[in-house]
Parts: C-alpha cells; structure tokens; sequence
C-alpha cells in the first residue's frame, strides 16, 4: 500500500517533462563532465578556429601569467582569452544546430551563423585589447632596450 502511495506522489507531483531528465547528484556531474570533454574533444577535432583559439591560448596563458603587471590585469588577459574559447563553442554549437535542422540555404539560417560569427570576432577584439592595453607597454620598453 505504501509502494502504491509513492508512486501515485511522485507521478502527480513531478513535472511532464522529468521523465527525459537524466540521473541526478553526482551521476549527473560524471555525465555532464564526461559531455563536457567528448564536446571539447569533438571541437578540436573537427573545428579549425577552435584549433587556432585553443593554441593561441596554450601559447599566451603562461606569458599572462609571467608578464610582471597586477594580478587582476593577469586574470583579465586569462579570461578574456577563455571568453574568445567560450564563444567559439557556442558558434560552434549554433552552427551544428543550424545544420541539424537543415542543409538548405536560408536567410534566418545565415543570419545566425553570421551572428555567432560576430559574436566570436567581437570577443576576439575584447582579448586583443585587452592585451595591447595590458601587455603592449611592457613589449614596448623591452623592445626599446
């Protein structure tokens, strides 16, 4: 009777769409971690600017971290540049969707690839800013040696 009771409570409580939740607690961590990598390694895989983005980033975080200026000024040349990989995944994630959904050419279909697009050169200004301001004044005194 009580079995009964439980679930008659948790099937009229829960909401229509619980039934396509996935495990909870840490299942859901390992799952989402384990998704997290297989998107990561599917992206430099088969995504050439991720490829570029990743290896400037490689490349450039342990300079941010020597480059003697501020803490906080070494944070924000680290972030910007994961801000440039973080957009990337989500163009990335647009234009695989777009693609999902239909091959065939069209304008609303462009325009969101093309939006995603900006988004990513955008967040490429922020990071290259960021390093000119940040990082351009101390090349320049060491050039000038």
């Amino acid at each position: 009777m009580q079995a009964a009771r439980r679930r008659l409570s948790t099937s009229t409580s829960s909401s229509p769409d619980e039934q396509f939740k996935g495990a909870t607690g840490l299942r859901r961590l390992v799952n989402a971690s384990r998704n997290s990598i297989a998107g990561l390694r599917h992206a430099l895989a088969n995504e050439a600017a991720m490829r570029q983005e990743m290896l400037g980033f490689v490349v450039l975080t342990p300079v941010a971290l020597l480059l003697s200026v501020p803490v906080l000024e070494r944070l924000l040349l680290v972030l910007s540049m994961l801000l440039v990989l973080l957009t990337e995944f989500i163009n990335s994630a647009i234009e695989a969707t777009i693609d999902r959904i239909s091959l065939e050419r069209h304008p609303l279909s462009g325009r969101a690839k093309d939006l995603g697009s900006a988004a990513v050169a955008v967040a490429l200004l922020m990071s290259a800013l960021s390093w000119i301001v940040i990082a351009g004044p101390l090349l320049l005194r060491w050039l000038q040696r």
